[in-house]
């Protein structure tokens, strides 16, 4: 989805923090738990509006996210480590996704999904007394993916961005090179 003018934009949250800076003799082990981390993702999700259809939809078998480390939706935020927003979130849900946000393990990371979860949408006017405008106001955000509902393509575009920010590169997969390199023949020509 990279160069598609079309597609929206999926930015970081403010404040979030890599953890690039090790000591060089850590170096290699924290490189092997990010790309743990970062391929075995356990979303938990809260679908609260029309978002979580196309949630669900990226779990199909046309999209599926599992071949990005995240197919293993959980139900109790004591087994996962990302959770997906997806829909409007009003005043009185407030205190249960701060209770369910607090039960995460760390490290735990959040996506708002649609322009509900980051904004409150449409249903989030001047002055109005139970939606809250955005859930960044109540836990803390690392992903937002906005369309009004986003596409199940831009589910899977956070997915791989959140892999970016844990990993620090776009694609988590190591590299063969050096020793482990399969050896290729050289072409020969044809007699």
């Amino acid at each position: 989805m990279d160069g598609c003018d079309s597609c929206p934009s999926i930015e970081p949250g403010p404040g979030y923090k890599t953890t690039a800076e090790v000591p060089p003799m850590l170096g290699a082990v924290q490189m092997l738990v990010d790309f743990c981390r970062a391929n075995s993702i356990w979303p938990m999700t809260f679908g609260l509006a029309c978002c979580a259809l196309e949630m669900m939809a990226a779990g199909m078998a046309r999209v599926d996210i599992s071949r990005f480390g995240s197919e293993v939706f959980r139900p109790s935020p004591r087994q996962c480590d990302l959770m997906i927003f997806a829909g409007t979130v009003n005043k009185k849900m407030a205190p249960v996704v701060m209770r369910l946000y607090e039960q995460m393990p760390s490290p735990k990371w959040v996506i708002a999904m649609g322009n509900c979860a980051i904004s409150g949408g449409p249903f989030c006017i001047e002055e109005n007394y139970n939606v809250i405008e955005g859930v960044d106001r109540l836990v803390p955000v690392d992903i937002y993916i906005p369309g009004c509902p986003p596409r199940p393509e831009a589910v899977i575009e956070g997915v791989l961005k959140l892999q970016e920010l844990i990993t620090g590169k776009r694609n988590p997969l190591p590299q063969l090179g050096g020793a482990l390199a399969p050896k290729r023949e050289k072409p020969t020509g044809i007699s």
